[in-house]
């Protein structure tokens, strides 16, 4: 195993109160503490750890520091990795469903089994509360356990023909080999929503996580290794951000890649599907979100705060389903923003995610939270009132931030801030609203609170996402589908529906048969 540093260093802890001010530092000091099978630093290329030439630091990015030193591939250690799934993928293939169901559910068993320390490796790597990262490592089992069971359940269609001489059969068959590009925030769930479904009908992979958080696609890797998971079925090869854009070149244009899958911006998800066209790759994309949060005057207005705060301060707001606008109407406005602004004083405490109170811990980096701060600064330049917060504070953190009497000129309203921002815009007619939230080039989710039921139906459905939310503020489940419309991707994952983008339906003539 290639080298790794393990962390020892002080965090600054805030506590959120009316005012909004840093706490003294504290003395106590954290280190990364898991069990080193789990701790991988090299590459993972068909049954191998591999070390690459050179290595790039992964930071803490609540303190800056520096906790492991992961090799850095590049285009020959992608290429190599893309081979390994090809030659894998016609054995693979041949396994009965029956079998690779069994060999998912192993994987989920040893990903429960070891959830404290993949925990910490979240918690450390993207900054996440440790209670978070517990329950992304749960979700990110439930793939693994979820696609299991729907191994077993890829059905085909014996059509009836119109001519007395023959069948028409449909048969599913896996499309081959996978690039897997992940993203930063669920470093564990994205990568078993995606490979989950792959590896249950048949496709082999070549992960390659986001280069802030490496540590959680490795760890994955020896566990599959440890379930039995056959040499080159999961590969993993890190990156610096440096060579990313080599290495996604690889995965995006191999003519041996037969499918990409690839969570993040929408900008790079337009770059990727532009790699691919040349190949005609089968490809899917979830990508950006602008969620707006719609409250009604008839909802319950303590349901409403409870499902905004879930909504947007989960993982800092670093969510692509984040709540991004949020719509109040008039008549429950006043209600709302002072009942708003109690929970935030209450809930909410920032510092490093492994103190146990703390409910925000820092932005993934200082640029996301530079973000942050320049869109408050924007929102208060345009007339946008400062409710709580509005602070940038040292590192990457940043105060969580209510904003009152926003407009949609404002930076804040037109674009995503994948960070603890809450904007409120005030309006009047369910029409006024509907335009505000469709007024985006993207539509991954959207949110709304009423116990009108006519109403409920009639914003539903206009709404122009892939997700609603009625009267509640966290959605995601294996058991249903997730993507979005617009610009915010291609495709669906979860549910029964997403093992279908690892499948290509192979229509079968059986003639000459005797009437």
């Amino acid at each position: 195993m290639s080298t790794f540093c393990v962390l020892r260093t002080r965090c600054f802890l805030r506590q959120v109160s009316p005012g909004l001010r840093a706490a003294a530092a504290m003395h106590r000091h954290y280190s990364l503490d898991v069990s080193a099978p789990l701790l991988r630093t090299d590459s993972y290329v068909n049954g191998h750890w591999v070390p690459a030439a050179s290595v790039f630091p992964v930071l803490d990015p609540a303190t800056g520091k520096e906790i492991a030193r992961v090799s850095d591939c590049g285009p020959a250690e992608a290429k190599q990795a893309v081979d390994a799934a090809y030659k894998a993928f016609h054995s693979w293939k041949q396994y009965t469903a029956k079998e690779r169901s069994v060999l998912l559910r192993k994987w989920f068993d040893l990903v429960t089994q070891h959830k404290e320390d993949l925990a910490k490796l979240i918690t450390f790597e993207s900054g996440k509360p440790l209670k978070e990262s517990l329950g992304e490592i749960a979700y990110s089992a439930s793939f693994l356990e979820w696609f299991s069971e729907e191994a077993r359940r890829v059905y085909g269609d014996i059509v009836p023909s119109p001519a007395k001489d023959r069948k028409i059969l449909l048969l599913k068959q896996p499309v081959g080999v996978a690039s897997i590009i992940t993203p930063w925030n669920f470093p564990s769930a994205m990568i078993t929503r995606k490979v989950g479904a792959a590896l249950a009908v048949g496709c082999t992979v070549v992960v390659k996580p986001a280069e802030d958080t490496p540590l959680s696609a490795l760890a994955l890797a020896e566990l599959a290794e440890q379930a039995g998971i056959p040499a080159g079925v999961f590969n993993v090869v890190p990156c610096s951000r440096e060579k990313t854009p080599s290495v996604g070149e690889v995965l995006c244009t191999d003519p041996l890649v037969a499918k990409i899958s690839f969570t993040g911006s929408t900008a790079t998800g337009k770059v990727l599907l532009r790699m691919a066209a040349d190949t005609v790759k089968k490809a899917s994309m979830e990508l950006g979100g602008h969620a707006p949060f719609i409250v009604f005057d008839s909802a319950d207005v303590d349901k409403a705060v409870a499902g905004a705060m879930a909504s947007k301060f989960r993982n800092s707001g670093q969510t692509c389903v984040c709540s991004n606008r949020f719509l109040v109407q008039s008549g429950i406005h006043d209600r709302f923003m002072e009942k708003l602004g109690q929970a935030m004083d209450a809930e909410l405490r920032l510092g490093h995610g492994l103190e146990p109170n703390t409910t925000q811990g820092p932005l993934i980096n200082s640029r996301a939270a530079e973000k942050v701060a320049h869109q408050v600064s924007d929102a208060v330049t345009r007339g946008a009132k400062v409710v709580r917060g509005g602070k940038r504070l040292e590192g990457s953190f940043m105060e969580p931030t209510l904003l009152a009497d926003v407009t949609t000129d404002m930076l804040c309203t037109r674009e995503e801030t994948f960070g603890p921002l809450l904007p409120v815009i005030r309006f009047n007619t369910e029409d006024e609203a509907l335009a505000v939230a469709n007024a985006s080039n993207v539509g991954l989710a959207g949110y709304m609170f009423s116990q009108d039921v006519s109403q409920i139906w009639r914003v539903a459905e206009a709404l122009e996402v892939g997700i609603v939310g009625v009267n509640e503020g966290l959605l995601s489940t294996p058991e249903a589908t997730f993507g979005g419309v617009k610009q915010s991707g291609l495709g669906r994952e979860g549910s029964k529906y997403g093992i279908d983008e690892y499948l290509e339906v192979k229509y079968m003539c059986f003639g000459g048969l005797k009437p």
